[in-house]
């Protein structure tokens, strides 16, 4: 799947770059079935259908996925190829849903669930998602979790290729097709051919006009995508900013509040001590009987005696 990233200069692009390798594969159908045979360590029918960059985009939403090389061949197989130069976490749920999405395009197309194809799903990855196995490549399919042995024939194949594998677990040719990504070492007869490849590609005029043009578009999509961010930012702040100026108006209001109920009180107690202080001349008596009299309780009577 393409990925918006920062441009290289046209003449700096290698094979493992998103523009090259999709360019490469989809003009050359014979080195993309031979590169295709590579990786699966088999033969595979003839290619029908040969596309770099395939959209589908059929959900409701307008949500799809953007297939970096997609290939049908005439044994009803679908094999989709993908470069990923980083490593990114959600890779097993980004294959199940490019597995997903193939079958619902199957469907659209008008096949019915018992003719849906045979498909391989893989991802070259120059770094290796499970670093701590050490193998160059990673082969997924569905079987019996209690009986290993039972195999559940949904026909669905996910690889993981990684040029970062320590074991000797592939071929020597693939060995060396995973050390040219990674090293740019061209030590078999493929990786020569692909390196020259690539220096016909940089030296290709429409391709480079056409990168350049994608490259201000995916610039054009970054700065908006800033300016976005920047005004949702702004936004945000100035909700922020109102939230603040919101709960210290009704901080302030609360001690208004709080300063009238106490002025209302001491002007309350205030009236009560002369009342205590008129009782005491006219009768002669104490302010405790008094304060007996008014039959005030004894927990609040020190308030009223310090204001006599």
């Amino acid at each position: 799947m393409r990925e918006t990233q920062k441009s290289k200069h046209y003449d700096e692009l290698e094979f493992t770059d998103d523009f090259m390798f999709c360019k490469i594969l989809q003009n050359d159908k014979a080195l993309c079935k031979e590169l295709t045979e590579l990786i699966l360590s088999k033969k595979i029918g003839r290619i029908l259908e040969l596309n770099s960059q395939k959209p589908i985009e059929i959900t409701s939403d307008g949500k799809g996925v953007r297939f970096d090389v997609y290939m049908e061949d005439d044994e009803s197989t679908v094999y989709d190829i993908e470069m990923q130069t980083t490593t990114r976490g959600d890779l097993p749920k980004r294959m199940r849903y490019y597995q997903g999405m193939i079958d619902l395009n199957l469907i659209e197309r008008g096949a019915k669930y018992r003719e849906l194809k045979k498909s391989y799903i893989i991802f070259i990855c120059l770094e290796n998602p499970y670093g701590y196995s050490g193998l160059h490549k990673y082969s997924f399919k569905t079987i019996c979790a209690e009986d290993p042995s039972v195999e559940f024939k949904d026909d669905i194949f996910k690889i993981i290729l990684s040029a970062e594998g320590k074991k000797s677990d592939v071929s020597e040719e693939m060995r060396a097709f995973l050390l040219y990504l990674s090293d740019k070492k061209t030590e078999s007869d493929l990786t020569k051919r692909l390196h020259k490849k690539v220096l016909a590609a940089r030296a290709h005029i429409e391709w480079r006009q056409e990168y350049m043009t994608l490259s201000v578009r995916d610039e054009d999509i970054r700065e908006e995508g800033r300016e976005e961010v920047r005004e949702e930012a702004n936004k945000k702040i100035a909700e922020a900013e109102a939230k603040a100026t919101e709960a210290e108006a009704k901080a302030t209001e609360a001690e208004v509040k709080a300063t009238e109920a106490e002025a209302k009180a001491s002007k309350a107690e205030e009236i009560v001590a002369q009342a205590i202080r008129r009782l005491m001349t006219l009768k002669g008596t104490s302010a405790t009987e008094i304060m007996d009299e008014m039959e005030i309780p004894a927990d609040e009577r020190d308030k009223y005696l310090a204001r006599l």
